[in-house]
């Protein structure tokens, strides 16, 4: 049987809110048996790695640098990349379905190569599309779901899987 990927993508940084919405998606996306990707840093992604790693389940860093040690604590496995942050495109191809919780502009990114590769993304407390005058774009152009918290995020994800 094939296992479900879900990428988690956010800030290497993040305020206390965000971490504890971060470690609630990691632990349910353990709690489903489904493996959790990132970019396997600080910030959302050791959060979301921590939920997981604490509810049993397996994660998966895809690190920007030459050296595994600089991966979170909470990281079941880690890809060594030396890419910086192109490799925001192994994150999404990765991936079966994403979740953006929060977010910095390596999370735009990502956001964008999950468009381009048509994979199922959900935005938990994440970007907002705006236009060059400022007036607010169709959120469903960045996500196929806008959601509040981290069980409405994985209700959401399994409405895609």
């Amino acid at each position: 049987m094939e296992k479900t990927y879900i990428g988690v993508i956010g800030g290497s940084s993040c305020n206390s809110e965000i971490a504890v919405i971060a470690c609630s998606l990691g632990r349910l996306i353990a709690e489903h048996g489904w493996v959790l990707v990132c970019g396997g840093m600080g910030g959302v992604m050791e959060a979301a790695c921590k939920g997981a790693y604490e509810a049993g389940g397996v994660t998966l860093g895809i690190l920007p640098g030459y050296d595994r040690t600089e991966g979170n604590a909470y990281l079941t496995y880690s890809v060594v990349t030396a890419l910086g942050h192109a490799r925001n495109l192994i994150v999404a191809q990765s991936s079966t379905a994403l979740v953006a919780v929060g977010g910095s502009f390596g999370t735009l990114s990502e956001i964008s190569f999950a468009n381009i590769l048509g994979k199922p993304l959900v935005g938990l407390k994440s970007w907002r599309a705006a236009s060059r005058g400022g007036s607010t774009v169709d959120p469903s152009l960045l996500f196929r779901a806008e959601v509040e918290t981290a069980e409405q995020a994985i209700a959401a994800l399994k409405g895609y899987l």
